[in-house]
């Protein structure tokens, strides 16, 4: 059972100065939150790529090569890459080079997107929303499996006996991320490819017939049980207290998803609708830490997961909070997930 942390670089304002937290500084502060989370011995460390003006950063890469010298022996990886709006060839050697810098300790997430942001910005259209994915997919799998390559698509020129460098000392461990989608589920199932499901919102019990749809295809193709791998990505914050880390959160927290809501039509959140997630058949994992140990336990008895993520910086809440938080997670809860699992 792995344990580790994914960010995506939130931009919060300050609730009593009314300023709004720079890119720079969120950057300084993610480099420290990512030594830390080395320092207390989790699995992972994920970082999501966005170009909007309420996250820092659009190249994970770079920040996560960053933290490579400066951590031991925590995974690098995105959470996500836009697969469908970037280029395969340049997101493989981007993720080889992190590969090489941290002596092979780089992982790569490959998503369809939730935030659109990056389809006009790099020129994709979005009615090509499904096949960019599907063959740019194809085109990283065939990178990640040959030194030449030879490949033609609708997305992209094609390569013919095209020598792809640098190459990782082994191959790049790739991920597919989904939202819960089941053709997503079956792709990454026939294609052998450990799965992160985002469980974001409403009951976790009702993404049990996704996991058992991904366990199905991934036999029925052949795959070697022993290899399957699961996680979940969940919105998580451990504290010492547990009504305490709630109150601090949730400002935060009902900031971000009001903002994201206005734009996807969702009514705005009330503290009611907070505590309702955060309760043991909610999707949010704020409390302490044998709160935050049982929730993550029930998942892995309901799933069957082999990892779980914890997204600890939804919202932008204070560095402070989030640095005690993987301090708990590390220290406290990820030791006693992978006793209960052991035993």
């Amino acid at each position: 059972m792995e344990m580790g942390v994914s960010m995506f670089a939130d931009l919060s304002t300050d609730r009593q100065t009314g300023v709004k937290k720079t890119a720079g500084q969120r950057l300084r502060e993610l480099l420290e939150e990512i030594r830390l989370a080395d320092e207390v011995g989790l699995d992972f460390f994920g970082l999501g790529e966005h170009h909007r003006d309420d996250y820092a950063v659009s190249n994970p890469e770079i920040v996560l090569s960053a933290a490579a010298p400066i951590t031991k022996n925590i995974k690098l990886g995105s959470a996500v890459t836009v697969l469908s709006s970037t280029d395969p060839v340049r997101v493989f050697q981007n993720f080889t080079t992190l590969d090489l810098l941290s002596n092979g300790r780089a992982e790569l997430m490959a998503g369809r997107g939730s935030f659109i942001e990056s389809f006009p910005l790099f020129g994709y259209n979005l009615q090509d929303y499904d096949r960019l994915f599907s063959e740019k997919l194809d085109l990283l799998l065939k990178l990640n499996d040959n030194e030449e390559v030879t490949w033609s698509g609708t997305v992209r020129p094609a390569l013919k006996n095209q020598k792809i460098y640098p190459r990782p000392e082994k191959k790049l461990d790739i991920w597919i991320a989904v939202g819960g989608t089941p053709e997503s589920i079956v792709r990454a199932a026939r294609l052998g490819l450990p799965l992160m499901v985002a469980i974001i919102g409403g009951s976790p019990a009702h993404f049990k017939s996704r996991f058992e749809l991904y366990k199905s295809e991934y036999l029925k193709a052949g795959h070697d049980p022993a290899q399957m791998r699961m996680g979940v990505h969940a919105h998580t914050l451990v504290g010492e207290d547990s009504e305490d880390i709630a109150n601090r959160l949730y400002p935060y927290y009902a900031a971000q998803m009001n903002r994201i809501g206005r734009e996807r039509g969702w009514p705005p959140l009330s503290r009611d609708q907070f505590e309702m997630s955060r309760s043991p058949y909610g999707a949010l994992l704020v409390g302490d830490p044998s709160e935050v140990t049982d929730r993550i336990l029930a998942q892995q008895e309901m799933f069957g997961l082999t990892r779980f993520a914890a997204h600890m910086d939804i919202g932008g809440p204070p560095h402070e909070d989030i640095m005690k938080a993987i301090e708990l997670f590390g220290t406290k809860v990820a030791p006693a997930v992978k006793k209960a699992v052991t035993v």
